[in-house]
């Protein structure tokens, strides 16, 4: 405690940080951001700006940035990016903006990139739920994961998801992005012995439209697999990264014979 306080006095370290040691998260007027969740958690807390004004997401970033030297952000519009991005050229000068999609993941200059023996396949069904991929395929690559997405190969046309059946075995786990009648994951969940995540997505109309569809069909799937709620990207790539982590620690834990 004393050497958290003399670090605090001498300016070496900052009282949001210090806050964070101390509690695990920092209370601002934006919120509270969990400094200590991926540490507990093994996934860094992911600031949802859908719903939130701009300088919400700016100030959570800020301290996110702060406090554990990346931020990741959901559901980001073009409007809070611009902030984002405005106010960091004058906070964090030093700090590297990467955004796909809806998805940010800002880096301050001691970010040390995880790497993590693992690879999860990231596959979509379409064009349309790429944006969903995207989500999922931030939050692997920020964990250290390698990431192999595989593109457009639903069912519609089967010759394009079975040309790609070796490539899909090889990974450590898959998340199958579909929206429609979300027939690709089950397909590939009875093809390859790798965990598949399905992600349903908000693509289609009439009838079952907005992924409604899609998640009945894969909560009925008649071959094994996992889903996650519609258009739920990030708690995909969240639990690829739980798996891929367990599948790095055996990889290099050292058993004795």
């Amino acid at each position: 405690m004393r050497e958290l306080l003399e670090s605090v006095a001498d300016g070496s370290l900052s009282p949001t940080e210090a806050e964070a040691k101390l509690n695990g998260y920092v209370t601002g007027d934006a919120g509270r951001f969990d400094a200590a969740r991926r540490q507990r958690r093994g996934i860094p807390e992911a600031i949802y700006a859908e719903g939130k004004s701009a300088p919400q997401v700016v100030a959570l970033a800020e301290t996110a940035l702060e406090t554990t030297d990346r931020a990741l952000i959901t559901r980001i519009s073009d409007e809070q990016f611009e902030a984002l991005e405005s106010t960091l050229a004058d906070s964090a000068p030093d700090a590297t903006l990467e955004r796909s999609g809806s998805t940010v993941r800002v880096l301050g200059a001691e970010f040390e990139q995880p790497s993590l023996e693992a690879t999860v396949g990231i596959v979509t069904a379409g064009t349309v739920d790429g944006p969903v991929a995207d989500e999922a395929q931030v939050v692997c690559t920020d964990a250290g994961a390698t990431v192999d997405r595989v593109d457009d190969i639903g069912v519609a046309a089967l010759d394009r998801t079975l040309d790609q059946v070796d490539r899909l075995r090889d990974a450590d786990t898959l998340i199958v992005a579909a929206g429609r009648e979300g027939a690709l994951p089950t397909v590939i969940a009875g093809l390859v012995d790798t965990p598949v995540i399905a992600v349903p997505v908000s693509s289609g109309y009439g009838h079952g439209g907005a992924g409604e569809a899609a998640l009945a069909g894969l909560l009925q799937s008649c071959t094994v697999l996992s889903v996650v709620n519609i258009d739920a990207g990030f708690v995909a790539g969240a639990q690829a990264t739980l798996i891929a982590r367990a599948i790095d620690a055996a990889r290099t834990t050292d058993v004795p014979r």
